[in-house]
């Protein structure tokens, strides 16, 4: 009986310090690893074997060109971390992690995941467009309107001046050629009439 009660009793000994030694590592991940996805999730979890600690656990996510994707701090809840997603344009996305185990070890890895469609990434490079096409309207439309005005102001001048001079110049010439045959025709008739004999 003693034999069996000494058994039982190392068994419950030896039990604890089987996780103790053991390392921690990853159980799970959403996405999951090597996972192709249309729509990008709003935070990537991470699942582990025991908790990690928030004080010594570093997680980053990348995107195509190493751009990074993590927007926020890392939330941790027992065994699992939520980390804010923030996508980018469409490709591989990294997500690695560095924890602690709870015999100091360090432990690091990786979820790998592709993103196949991005919307970020489109209107950059649509923006720059636009002043190329805004510039070059400008310069056209200063030249056009500037030669207009003066051409008009040109036609309009010689236009009115010329018929307003004739007008008067032609006035002034009928009414001195009218005074001048009313004068000369004075100046006959008092000539034919110092010319005329007296009557006896």
């Amino acid at each position: 009986m003693s034999t069996v009660l000494g058994v039982a009793l190392g068994a419950s000994l030896a039990l604890p310090a089987t996780p103790a030694a053991a390392h921690n590592s990853l159980t799970g991940s959403d996405p999951k690893d090597g996972a192709r996805i249309a729509a990008a999730p709003e935070k990537i979890e991470l699942r582990f074997l025991a908790k990690p600690d928030p004080n010594t656990t570093k997680i980053t996510v990348t995107g195509p060109d190493n751009v990074p994707a993590l927007e926020g701090t890392p939330a941790f809840s027992g065994n699992r971390v939520s980390v804010p997603f923030a996508p980018g344009a469409a490709g591989l996305y990294i997500v690695g992690y560095q924890l602690a185990s709870s015999d100091g070890h360090p432990v690091k890895g990786e979820v790998r995941f592709t993103l196949t469609t991005g919307t970020p990434a489109q209107p950059p490079s649509s923006g720059p467009a636009q002043p190329p096409s805004s510039g070059p309207a400008q310069p056209t439309a200063a030249p056009t309107d500037a030669p207009s005005s003066p051409v008009a102001s040109l036609t309009s001048v010689p236009a009115v001046t010329p018929a307003a001079a004739e007008g008067d110049d032609g006035g002034a010439g009928w009414l001195w050629a009218l005074g001048g045959v009313v004068a000369l025709a004075a100046l006959a008739a008092g000539f034919l009439l110092r010319r005329r004999p007296p009557r006896p």
